[in-house]
């Protein structure tokens, strides 16, 4: 009874919304006044350097591992990280694109430009689609298996991700991770095209890591995501099984980052503390009272616990 009635809410919310997105914004499309810094919000550059972070690591340890003097060709380092920004940039703001409905009844999204006005929705559209192009080129010229898997992800996160499964069902975070956990692959792939298991390993761990460090943002903004009538996972299941669901995602991380053990001694204290350390915290969650608190405390844990492993990865191959 309870999804029926969540069904029928998300139903008239969806309709709701797409009626508002008819309405004229705070700024309308014909006469708009965005800035340099409202088409820099359009790509979030915070998932653009998180990604070229992961990026580049894949890219670096690949370099070491083949033996490929990576300063001695800047090309390969500059168009294959330009390269994954414009494609993961070309993403973000497709995605801004396609959710201009929902985006307006969401407190934490209804500024966006592509949501006041500021930036025509037709120059939304082609920006993120010139990025796109334009990136998958960069990549194209270095290595054609990086422009395959930078396209794969781009597809996966604009299409199967924010166009289907984000509007009809809770999986969407994992659909979501897919393509998420591509950069690191797309870095090795500019060096060395047969992805290692050592690439794979890098993609397991961001695609492992991924539902939990959401799962997390959605229980934090639950109420954005009830009026928008997006299914989260807090949404429709309740925060006792998201958490649930976050823990064993943290406890499934502690092993997947280990398969990386030929890193080093160094790597593996530091990933075990890492993991144990956040799947410690999720376990406390069960004995907090306030869920919210909790769910800020484990997704800025994530953030610090992706970044820190990560920057770990590309140290421990540093050769001296």
């Amino acid at each position: 009874m309870e999804r029926e009635v969540y069904r029928l809410s998300k139903t008239r919310t969806a309709y709701e919304a797409s009626n508002r997105v008819m309405e004229p914004g705070p700024l309308s499309e014909a006469n708009p006044s965005g800035t340099w810094k409202d088409f820099l919000t359009l790509t979030k550059l915070g998932i653009v350097f998180d990604n070229l972070i992961t990026a580049f690591t894949g890219l670096w340890v690949a370099s070491v591992a083949s033996g490929f003097d990576l300063f001695a060709n800047p090309m390969v380092l500059i168009l294959t990280m330009l390269g994954t920004a414009f494609v993961v940039a070309g993403g973000t703001s497709l995605n801004n694109y396609i959710d201009r409905d929902i985006d307006q009844v969401m407190a934490r999204t209804n500024t966006r430009p592509s949501v006041t006005g500021k930036i025509p929705a037709k120059q939304v559209l082609f920006v993120g689609l010139g990025l796109s192009i334009a990136g998958t080129i960069m990549l194209l010229i270095i290595e054609p298996m990086a422009a395959l898997l930078g396209l794969l992800g781009l597809v996966i996160y604009v299409v199967l991700y924010t166009m289907w499964t984000k509007r009809t069902t809770s999986l969407n975070t994992v659909v979501g991770s897919f393509s998420g956990a591509l950069p690191p692959l797309i870095g090795w792939a500019a060096i060395d095209p047969n992805l290692s298991p050592v690439a794979w390993g890098m993609f397991l761990i961001m695609f492992i890591w991924q539902p939990p460090h959401f799962l997390a943002l959605a229980m934090k903004r639950v109420d954005d995501y009830r009026d928008a009538g997006i299914p989260m996972l807090p949404v429709v299941a309740g925060f006792p099984m998201t958490k649930r669901q976050i823990v064993l995602y943290t406890a499934a991380l502690v092993p997947v980052s280990l398969l990386l053990y030929s890193f080093g001694p160094v790597y593996i204290t530091v990933a075990s503390i890492l993991g144990f350390g956040w799947f410690a915290i999720g376990i406390a969650g069960f004995f907090m009272k306030d869920d919210i608190k909790w769910a800020r405390i484990m997704f800025v844990y994530s953030l610090n616990y992706i970044t820190i492993l990560f920057i770990v990865m590309i140290a421990v191959n540093i050769n001296p």
